[in-house]
């Protein structure tokens, strides 16, 4: 168990959070959610004592571990991979080296063998005889292959070392687990394999994440930072969600009456408080006023963009053909013979690992490049709006927010501009900022203003919930939803796939594809089981 006390944190001015007393309890897994820079990762280093709070205190059983997934990608790089895991247990990977060495010992003396029989029994009371192959189990779940296993870090792509790092954290079976976005970098299989492991894990789970359907699948509690506190509210995060923005709307509602009521006695005070005959009711009524008080709701952290894509072309029978389509790059096949029929209530997921081949389509349907091979077709009242995974090449220069949008949008006018990019999250002095400077966040807002401006009825789009907090996809999501032409779009959001999809292409890694048209729910209950 882990308790925390009379919790703040301000920096200078700004209060992130006070007075915070929480319990975190074994066999629950708590799910830490707010705004980008409410305090999510920070709340969690405070848990592992990297920095210090305000005031207030962290409590736990001295003999309770905790395990904290480290971002450090590059602090094991002259390790093999399986003694990065087993570091997870710092005290476990210390007995190992220290009876490694003793062993080593050319003059083995009485003092060493009474020594190391002692490690010998802590090395089994830590179940290291295990430790091995607990860890070679931990790397395969999350789709690292055996032989890798003795490689040293530095020679693995940073995706990998991320999952090493993860496999590490959840090493050794650790009482308190504090993970900080787990699911990076995750394909589908081994976030599947992740969920799994937490929802069987006994001890007590505090994590960070901007993924929905992951905080639905593993949490029981959602630890809510906003407002400058932290609360604890009970069940997964659509339960939060819906709580939540039915608990506002009533505090809304009830002060709204409130201020009804207030005018009303107001006003009947002041006509008749100089009449004789009505002066005992108005002062009734002024001690009622003084009764009534208005809930006092500090601005919240959380800023939801408006996303609505809207059409000004209406999409005929023909929208896209794709007949035996083939890429090559580098002498490498990366689409296949791919023959593809679109229409116009096609919402397509595709997935599978091989990103390369998902750009690639995405691409070649958005004019972005031409194929080696086949031939493709687009219906003559097909208008596409195109969100590209690399889109730097739009920020390059340094001219302003409103000057960026003006050129993507046919009313040139300030007041119109500076408004939609209000809907998006800019506002005041932000819209005058250089695009040069913007945050991965900002810029895909902006792509998303773009696309909105250009008002097409057929959306393509290329991982757009990557940079975003979870707010802001909330708001895609909703948008896209909404959306009723054709969609074709790449994602690891389970989420966003689950609530969108009705059609699920899975492109292979020889360039080839498996359509199914189903949702992405249908899709693994039949195919990945």
């Amino acid at each position: 168990m882990l308790q925390v006390k009379n919790l703040s944190l301000r920096y200078g001015k700004r209060t992130l959070f006070e007075d915070v007393n929480l319990e975190f309890k074994e066999n629950n897994c708590y799910g830490v959610i707010g705004a980008n820079g409410a305090g999510k990762s920070t709340f969690l280093k405070i848990l592992t004592g990297e920095i210090d709070s305000s005031t207030g205190e962290i409590i736990k059983d001295k003999s309770e571990r905790i395990s904290y997934l480290k971002q450090n990608h590059n602090l094991y790089d002259d390790f093999n991979l399986i003694d990065t895991v087993i570091q997870g247990n710092e005290k476990l990977y210390g007995i190992m080296k220290e009876k490694e060495k003793i062993y080593m010992k050319e003059d083995f003396t009485n003092e060493d063998g009474i020594k190391v029989a002692k490690l010998e029994d802590e090395f089994a009371a830590l179940n290291g005889w295990e430790a091995e192959s607990e860890a070679a189990i931990l790397l395969s779940g999350l789709g690292i292959d055996n032989e890798m296993h003795t490689n040293l870090m530095k020679n693995l792509k940073d995706k990998d070392k991320v999952k090493v790092l993860l496999a590490q954290a959840l090493f050794g079976k650790p009482d308190i687990l504090l993970l900080d976005e787990p699911t990076n970098g995750l394909d589908i299989k081994s976030k599947t394999w992740l969920e799994e492991f937490l929802i069987d894990f006994k001890g007590t789970i505090i994590l960070v994440s901007h993924d929905r359907h992951f905080l639905n699948k593993v949490c029981t509690y959602m630890v809510d930072i906003d407002r400058e506190r932290i609360k604890l509210c009970i069940g997964n995060y659509d339960f939060w969600y819906q709580s939540n923005e039915l608990m506002l709307k009533q505090l809304k509602d009830s002060n709204k009456k409130k201020e009804e009521k207030i005018k009303e006695l107001e006003s009947f005070i002041a006509r008749f408080s100089a009449n004789a005959s009505k002066s005992k009711q108005a002062t009734s009524r002024k001690k009622l006023l003084e009764k009534i008080t208005i809930d006092e709701l500090k601005p919240s952290s959380r800023k939801y963009p408006y996303i609505n894509f809207e059409t000004d072309t209406r999409l005929g029978k023909q929208v896209i053909s794709l007949n035996g389509i083939t890429t090559i790059s580098n002498n490498k096949t990366i689409l296949k013979n791919i023959r593809l029929h679109i229409n116009s209530e096609d919402k397509i997921a595709l997935i599978g690992e091989n990103e390369i081949a998902k750009t690639t389509l995405l691409k070649l349907i958005a004019g972005e490049i031409t194929p080696d091979s086949g031939e493709l077709k687009i219906g003559t009242t097909v208008k596409i709006s195109y969100f590209p995974k690399n889109h730097d090449k739009y920020f390059k220069g340094n001219e302003n927010l409103i000057d960026w949008l003006r050129k993507y949008s046919e009313d040139q006018d300030d007041a119109f501009i500076r408004g939609f990019l209000g809907r998006m999250l800019f506002s005041g002095d932000e819209t005058l900022k250089s695009v040069s400077v913007l945050s991965g966040g900002e810029k895909v807002r902006c792509m998303f203003s773009k696309m909105m401006l250009n008002k097409g009825n057929v959306l393509l789009l290329d991982e757009p919930t990557n940079h975003l907090d979870i707010e802001s996809i909330t708001a895609l999501n909703n948008g896209l939803k909404k959306f009723n032409g054709p969609i074709i779009f790449s994602s690891f959001d389970t989420e966003l796939i689950n609530t969108l999809a009705n059609r699920i292409i899975l492109i292979k890694d020889d360039g080839t594809i498996v359509d199914k048209q189903m949702t992405y729910e249908q899709y693994l209950e039949k195919y990945q089981n």
